[in-house]
């Protein structure tokens, strides 16, 4: 574990802080532990009311969409602050992923160990079809007439163009994750009351703004698989919504974790330092 200070100019004094060891990548033992299972319910729970408000609230714009309905704009902010309200409550307990590709660029980061990544996503993807659910069974005639929030390349679109955008969205998502996180930021700007959700959510308005238009915005696959599973309908585009989001989210952690935080050259200048330390006698001679 290496404690690395920081002090820039122009920066008020700020704290050291410490990088976490990384996750081991199998940790059976955390399968006996009621944190592990406490966790997998606050991501199934998150998912399922973040998919109930944000296919509602699509269902509701598509259906007044001539009159005074919320709109675009309005759904942005729906899947936006759903997701702020929702890393804020579960932050604390499981992370606050809600979001397969969320869990798989941690992952790729040694964020969190093989058997919690997975079950986050099937809990996550569970939630997201129970959330969809719920919204089919309280509005079922409006849910098929609407399209039941499902995700499409929208006319006017190719195949390349959507796959894309859930590329880049994702990465702009999982990027800010990592960044709101990282606890080199936290560190030097504990002077600034930010909370950590808050970017994360307008990342998410944001990238529904721009890409709402382009396939209604997936850059989340448990999100678009428990609106398809409920909806059940053409399935053949459905794969973009799976490989552009965890591309999208392997790019992101392979940016933050090489270029951003330099991860092997720190992992070569320790090494090198631990074998000079080793070579070296309490006077300099070579031992």
């Amino acid at each position: 574990m290496v404690k690395e200070a920081v002090q820039d100019p122009g920066f008020p004094a700020v704290k050291d802080y410490y990088d976490p060891a990384p996750s081991p990548l199998v940790d059976l033992a955390e399968l006996g532990r009621w944190s592990f299972y406490r966790a997998v319910t606050a991501e199934f729970v998150a998912t399922l009311l973040f998919l109930y408000i944000g296919t509602a609230t699509v269902i509701g714009a598509s259906r007044n969409a001539a009159c005074s309905g919320v709109g675009l704009l309005g759904i942005a902010w729906a899947f936006g602050g759903m997701i702020f309200v929702l890393v804020y409550c579960t932050a604390g307990i499981s992370g606050g992923h809600i979001n397969p590709a969320v869990t798989f660029g941690l992952f790729l980061a040694r964020k969190v160990s093989l058997p919690r990544a997975l079950a986050y996503m099937i809990a996550q993807c569970l939630g997201a079809i129970c959330g969809v659910g719920l919204v089919k069974g309280f509005q079922r005639s409006f849910f098929e007439n609407y399209g039941g929030g499902a995700n499409f390349v929208h006319p006017g679109y190719s195949i390349g163009t959507a796959l894309g955008a859930e590329i880049i969205g994702t990465f702009v998502l999982v990027y800010t994750v990592f960044s709101a996180t990282d606890p080199k930021r936290n560190a030097r700007d504990s002077h600034v009351p930010v909370l950590a959700p808050l970017p994360i959510g307008f990342a998410v308005f944001m990238v529904h703004l721009a890409t709402i238009p382009i396939d209604g915005t997936g850059i989340n696959p448990a999100r678009s698989f428990g609106a398809q599973v409920i909806y059940n309908h053409d399935w053949h585009q459905h794969w973009i919504f799976w490989v552009g989001p965890l591309l999208g989210a392997a790019i992101a952690a392979a940016y933050h974790q090489f270029v951003l935080r330099a991860g092997p050259y720190k992992a070569l200048s320790s090494f090198r330092s631990g074998t000079l330390s080793f070579r070296s006698g309490p006077a300099g001679s070579t031992v």
